[in-house]
This record gives C-alpha cells, sequence and structure tokens, in this order.
C-alpha cells in the first residue's frame, strides 16, 4: 500500500464576519467567495494555475450561482481549468471542504487546493408556494396571450403568498435553539452557566482583536458601492456586562427556556479560505508550513434528543485515531453555536457515565481546561457564516499554535442533522 502524504496548512484568512443586515446586506455569497479566495491568492501569492481543487462550503443556495465554489472562484482569477464544488453539510460545510481537499492531497489526487466556504444571511431565497410555482411552469408552454387567462384557475390567495423559511430540522420539525433548550435542560445546563460563558466568548474575541490576534486572520475588503473599507468583525460586543446578559428573556421556549439572543449565535454574513498543500510541493516552492492535518472524524447521532452533541462523540473518535488524550491537546477550538451546546458537550466529556452509556468507553474522556478553550472568543461572538465557519475555525487554530507554543490543536464542531466533526493538527516545525 502506498503511504500517505502530508498535506499540510500552508495559509488562511477570512473577510470580516458582520451581522446579516448590515455592510454586506447588498452582496451575495458569490460575492464574500470571491473576495476570500482573492484574499488568499493576494496573501499567499500562490500561482493560481498551480491550484488542483476549489471546494467551498455553503448552506443557503442562490440559485443564479447554485455551485459557488466554481462560480467564486473563477471571479477571483483561478483558472477556467481548474475544477470546483460546493459542499453542504450545516454548519460544518467547511470542515468538509477542507477534509475533502486533505484527502485529495493525501491520496495523490491534488497537490494543491484552496478550501473554506461562504455565508450570506442577508438574503435568505423566498420561494413561492407549490402550486404557484407549478403554475410558473406551466406558463413556459403559453404561446398565446389568451393561454395566460387560465393561469389563475384553481389557485387561491393563500397559493400566491409567499413561504418564509424556517431554520428548523427537517425530520424534528424543531429549530436548532428548541432543541438546544431541551438538551440544556435534559444535561442541566443552568441560565448562568451559559451567561457566563456567552460573557466570556465576547470578553475574549474582544480582547483578541485589541491585541492584534486576527491581523493574521482577517483580511480588509472594499465594499461597493462606495467601497467603505471593512476590516473588523462587527458583532463582538467588549463592553457586554453579566446584569445585561441575565436580564434577557428566553428566545425560544418561552417563558420556561434558557437560551436567549445573547447566548446564542447570532445570523451572519462571511467566507473563510485555507491554502492545502502536500507538504513536499509546499516545500518545493518555498513555502514553510505552519501545521500539518494529522486526523479528523465525523459521527452522526439521534437528531431527536442529540443534534448538537457531534463534538462529544467526535472528540473521543478522532484523539484514539492519533493515539492522543485530552491532556496532550494545547489548542482546542470549538464551535460555539449556542452557549448550551458547549456546556453540554464539555460535561458530556467529562462524564462517566456519559462515556460508558453513550461511548462504550470504561470511562470519562476528560476536562478540556478552559484556559485552553476558544482563547481568541468563538462563534457566539465573533459570528457564524454557517457555510465558512469551519475554515475560520482551522486558521484560528494554527494561529493559537503558534502563539501559544503549543504542539496539538483539536477543533470540533456540531452540525444540523445530528452531525459532528473533529480535527487535529500538529504544529509544522519542519
Amino acid at each position: 500500500m502506498t503511504q500517505m502524504r502530508n498535506a499540510v496548512f500552508v495559509d488562511g484568512c477570512r473577510i470580516p464576519f458582520l451581522k446579516a443586515g448590515t455592510d454586506y446586506k447588498q452582496q451575495t455569497s458569490y460575492d464574500l467567495g470571491r473576495m476570500a479566495i482573492k484574499a488568499l491568492l493576494d496573501r499567499s501569492q500562490i500561482a493560481p494555475d498551480k491550484i488542483n481543487w476549489v471546494l467551498m462550503g455553503s448552506v443557503i443556495s442562490n440559485l443564479a450561482t447554485s455551485n459557488v465554489a466554481r462560480e467564486a472562484a473563477l471571479a477571483a482569477g483561478i483558472p477556467e481549468q481548474v475544477p470546483a464544488a460546493t459542499i453542504t453539510l450545516a454548519c460544518i460545510s467547511s470542515n468538509k471542504a477542507v477534509t475533502h481537499g486533505v484527502d485529495l492531497i493525501r491520496t495523490g489526487q491534488a497537490d494543491i487546493v484552496v478550501a473554506g466556504g461562504t455565508e450570506l444571511m442577508s438574503d435568505v431565497p423566498i420561494k413561492f408556494r407549490r402550486r404557484f410555482r407549478q403554475k410558473l411552469i406551466e406558463s413556459q408552454r403559453y404561446r398565446k396571450p389568451l393561454d395566460w387567462l387560465k393561469f389563475f384557475k384553481g389557485l387561491r390567495f393563500s397559493d400566491i403568498l409567499p413561504e418564509v423559511p424556517s431554520i428548523s430540522e427537517y425530520s424534528t420539525g424543531r429549530t436548532m435553539g428548541q432543541d438546544c433548550d431541551r438538551m440544556a435542560a435534559r444535561l442541566g445546563v443552568t441560565r448562568k452557566e451559559q451567561d457566563e460563558f456567552a460573557l466570556r466568548s465576547h470578553l475574549s474575541a474582544a480582547k483578541a482583536a485589541a491585541d492584534g490576534h486576527f491581523d493574521n486572520e482577517i483580511v480588509p475588503v472594499p465594499i461597493p458601492p462606495r467601497f467603505n473599507l471593512i476590516d473588523a468583525d462587527n458583532g463582538i460586543r467588549g463592553d457586554s456586562k453579566m446584569e445585561k446578559l441575565q436580564s434577557l428573556r428566553p428566545a425560544f421556549i418561552k417563558p420556561y427556556g434558557t437560551l436567549t439572543a445573547a447566548n446564542s449565535s447570532y445570523l451572519t454574513d462571511g467566507a473563510s479560505a485555507v491554502l492545502i498543500m502536500a507538504e513536499e510541493v509546499a516545500k518545493s516552492l518555498g513555502y514553510t508550513p505552519k501545521a500539518v492535518f494529522r486526523e479528523y472524524a465525523y459521527s452522526a447521532q439521534n437528531p431527536e434528543d442529540e443534534l448538537l452533541l457531534g463534538p462529544a462523540y467526535c472528540t473521543p473518535k478522532v484523539l484514539d485515531k492519533q493515539g492522543l488524550t485530552v491532556g496532550d491537546i494545547g489548542v482546542f477550538e470549538f464551535h460555539e453555536a449556542f452557549a448550551a451546546q458547549v456546556v453540554a458537550n464539555l460535561k458530556c466529556l467529562d462524564s462517566d457515565s456519559f462515556a460508558k452509556e453513550k461511548l462504550g468507553r470504561n470511562s470519562k474522556v476528560g476536562e478540556i481546561p478552559m484556559d485552553k478553550l476558544n482563547t481568541w472568543g468563538g462563534s457566539l461572538s465573533i459570528g457564524h457564516p454557517f457555510g465558512a465557519t469551519g475554515g475560520r475555525l482551522v486558521t484560528t487554530a494554527v494561529n493559537r499554535l503558534h502563539h501559544e507554543d503549543q504542539r496539538f490543536a483539536l477543533i470540533a464542531s456540531c452540525a444540523a442533522g445530528a452531525i459532528g466533526n473533529a480535527m487535529i493538527l500538529e504544529r509544522y516545525d519542519g
């Protein structure tokens, strides 16, 4: 069997993550993806014709650019001979883009891959109802003006009303927030624990931004029509106070829920891009890799009551594959869909009963030290563009490895459909 090659992280960046409905609201996911890919090309100075694949995650599809990876790649200057694919796996879409790129490189099918994601929540496509859509399709066959007289035959007024999209699980009919509220109650995650974690996220992100830690990650972009330069995330609340967080009312299950607007991630626009190469190719081109992709794992649980527990299932899988323990990891980057979701996963990982009943292990996976977890904030504060968050997690984890002088980083994320992902990266020291 041919030995697999090392896939290495060479560079990564993102455009600022912005609250939906703000400065990106006139753009499209195509625009954001194009800007992120172009920024990566400019930063790395990689020759576009050396790239073998472009893989971008995206969740909310725009029919005009259904393969947004291809359109964004072409607009960013990637040659037309380079294939591109858009990957949809809910909140871990760009995680899957990255790990698929890693596989292409490990198996020799590619030498250089651009992977990342793009998402625009400011302009979600809204459909007409099925009966009206059928009438519109039927009208394509009309040939005479009189044909249009039968267009409204059989239609009710309700048929012409738009279908407002709902961010809910198709299999359960519940929103992720409702499911997280139920999970928090079942696992004993208190409102105080959630608010404390959310406060920590915002204050950590604000400090990281002030200390310049995001300077190696965020690429400023000029936004038409006035081409104002956007150079920072706009959802971080460095002035957050515990008293304010505690005063907010439940957002999903009223009046007894514990999830609020403040301890839940907000709708976000943004894009990320990561440059992955085969180790020997990177060296031959004069690049010094920053990290090696060591292992990754995916999991799938019961959507009914384990929707957001992906990290608790994936973390032990990826640690076992690499022969490591929690104590070997110096950098943890967990996706923060909700404060309750992170706290719940931390409790499960530190639980002997969860390990025995759900993981088939004799003892718990272990306690994750808070001084190693999301020290630069996370999705609660920085934002969560569904298709792009994985690229941010990878880039942040690698940057933290070097800044904090650590060897291994572990990334873990949950996603709709009760899917989970975890990755382990090792700092590259030549």
